[in-house]
C-alpha cells in the first residue's frame, strides 16, 4: 500500500491499523480514476473529528465501572454526520474510524444529503442488567453531546443496539436540551417518531441489489442456493425475503454455530427459533457443520451480514458463489477482494449492499422535522426506487470503467464528496 504512514493519526499504531487501513486502501485504489479531484483526495484520508469519552457508571452492585466510548466525524462536507453506535466489548478507534468513512461513502453512494459518522462504546450488553446499559447509554450521550445534533451528526442503531437504545439516547439529549428532539437519533421505536420499515430497511436493501446483481448475472432466484453468515436482523430479513422469491437458504451461521441443509432451511421457523433461543444451535431437523465448511459450500448468492474482516485471503480462494451481497460493513479485505475477483465472483460492496439502513433512516430524519409520516408502503417504494437507481448507476460506472463494483461505489462515492470539497473550497 502507498499511503503515506505520517498520515496517520498518531494515537494508532502505524504498522497495524487495522480497518482504517483497509479504507485508505479502498481510496488509494480509486485515486486513479478520480481525474483532477484527485489533488483533493487526501482531504477524506482523516476523520474531521475523533472524540474519545469516558464514561464512569454505577453498577446495580454499587461499584463504580469505566467504559470507554467514541464518536468519530469522518466528513460533513454533504451534510451532517450519519451512522451507528456499536456495542462491543472488541471495538476499536481504528473500527470506529473506518466504519465512519464506510458512512461517508455510503451515503454518497446513494446520494443521501449526510457525512459519514459512526459511535461505539467497548462493552459486551450481554455481561450487563438492563438497567446498567441505560446508565451507560444515557451517560455516553451526555459525553458526546457537543458535538451531535439535529443538523450536526445523528446517531443510530448498530451491533448490540436498537430501538430502545436509540429511546434512551433521544430522551437523555432532549432532557439537556430542555425540548423534545426526536430527530437527534433514527432507529427509534414508532411512538417516539420512528419510522415504519426501519427495522427491516438494511435487509430488504442487500435483498433489492442482491436481486438485481442476480438479473444481471442471469440467475433464477427461484431454486437458487443462498448461504447467510450472520442471522440478526439484516441477514435474516434478507434470508426472509430471497425465500420468498423462491431461493433456498442452504446454510446459516451465527455466532452458535453453522446449519446446512441442501434442500433449504425453514427460514421463518428459523427465525422464531433465534428469537427464542438467542442463536441457531441446537435448530432440529439441520445438519451441524463446521464454520470452515460454510465458506466452501456451492451457492448461487453469499451474504456476509456479521462483522467486519470475516472474508480474507485465507479463505476467498475456497469461496464458491457467484455473487456476494455484503450485509456486513467491511467483512472483506482488499486481498480477498482481488481473489475473489480473480475467481470470477461479483462482489456487491457493503457501501451499496447494506444502505438500505441509512436510507430509512434518512426517511426517519425527513419524517421527524417535517412532522409528518409515511405508510410502509411509500417507505419500502422510496427505498426500492433508491437503492435499485444506486445499483444501476455503480454498474454503469463498472462496466465504463472495466473496474469491480466496489472501486465504482468508491469512485461514485469519492467523486461526490470531492466536488462538494471543491466548490466549498479549503478554508482558513
Amino acid at each position: 500500500m502507498s499511503e503515506n504512514k505520517q498520515c496517520l493519526p498518531s494515537y494508532l499504531n502505524p504498522d497495524n491499523p487495522g480497518p482504517w487501513a483497509v479504507f485508505l486502501e479502498q481510496v488509494e485504489r480509486v485515486t486513479p480514476y478520480l481525474g483532477e479531484l484527485a489533488s483533493l483526495v487526501e482531504t477524506i484520508k482523516q476523520p474531521e473529528r475523533s472524540l474519545i469519552v469516558n464514561i464512569p457508571v454505577r453498577l446495580d452492585d454499587g461499584s463504580i465501572a469505566q467504559f470507554e466510548g467514541y464518536r468519530v466525524q469522518h466528513s460533513l462536507n454533504c451534510g451532517p454526520g450519519k451512522g451507528g453506535v456499536r456495542y462491543h466489548q472488541d471495538v476499536t478507534l481504528s473500527e470506529v474510524m473506518a466504519l465512519s468513512a464506510w458512512m461517508s461513502v455510503k451515503t454518497a453512494v446513494v446520494g443521501l444529503p449526510y457525512g459519514g459518522a459512526k459511535g461505539a462504546i467497548r462493552f459486551n450488553p450481554r455481561d450487563y442488567s438492563a438497567a446498567e446499559v441505560e446508565r451507560i447509554t444515557r451517560r455516553y450521550i451526555r459525553e458526546i453531546s457537543s458535538v451531535i445534533g439535529v443538523e450536526k451528526d445523528i446517531p443510530g442503531p448498530d451491533v448490540n443496539t436498537n430501538a430502545q437504545t436509540m429511546a434512551w439516547m433521544m430522551d437523555g439529549y432532549s432532557a439537556a436540551r430542555g425540548t423534545d428532539c426526536p430527530g437527534i437519533v433514527t432507529g427509534k421505536p414508532i411512538a417516539l417518531g420512528g419510522s415504519l420499515g426501519r427495522v427491516q430497511a438494511t435487509g430488504r436493501g442487500v435483498f433489492i441489489v442482491g436481486a438485481s446483481a442476480a438479473r444481471d448475472a442471469g440467475i433464477d432466484l427461484n431454486g437458487a442456493r443462498v448461504c447467510v453468515q450472520g442471522f440478526g436482523n439484516v441477514g435474516s430479513t434478507a434470508a426472509r425475503l430471497f425465500c420468498e422469491l423462491g431461493a433456498r437458504v442452504i446454510a446459516v451461521q451465527d455466532h452458535t454455530g453453522t446449519l446446512y441443509n441442501p434442500d433449504g432451511l425453514p427460514v421463518n421457523a428459523l427465525i422464531e427459533y433465534v428469537q427464542e433461543h438467542g442463536g441457531i444451535a441446537g435448530k432440529p431437523n439441520a445438519e451441524q457443520i463446521s464454520n470452515e465448511e460454510f465458506w466452501a459450500l456451492e451457492s448461487e448468492i453469499l451474504i456476509p451480514a456479521a462483522l467486519d474482516g470475516q472474508i480474507t485471503r485465507h479463505n476467498a480462494g475456497s469461496i464458491k458463489t457467484r455473487i456476494i451481497v455484503e450485509g456486513a460493513n467491511g467483512p472483506t479485505t482488499p486481498e480477498a477482494d482481488d481473489i475473489l475477483n480473480a475467481n470470477g465472483i461479483t462482489v456487491v460492496p457493503d457501501v451499496l449492499a447494506n444502505a438500505g439502513g441509512v436510507t430509512v433512516s434518512y426517511f426517519e430524519w425527513v419524517q421527524n422535522r417535517a412532522g409528518f409520516y409515511w405508510s410502509e408502503e411509500e417507505i419500502n417504494q422510496r427505498l426500492e426506487a433508491i437503492m435499485d437507481n444506486a445499483y444501476t448507476a455503480v454498474s454503469a460506472t463498472a462496466a465504463e470503467h472495466r473496474v469491480s463494483l466496489r472501486t465504482a461505489a468508491f469512485i461514485t462515492a469519492c467523486t461526490r464528496i470531492l466536488k462538494v470539497r471543491e466548490a466549498r473550497g479549503l478554508h482558513p
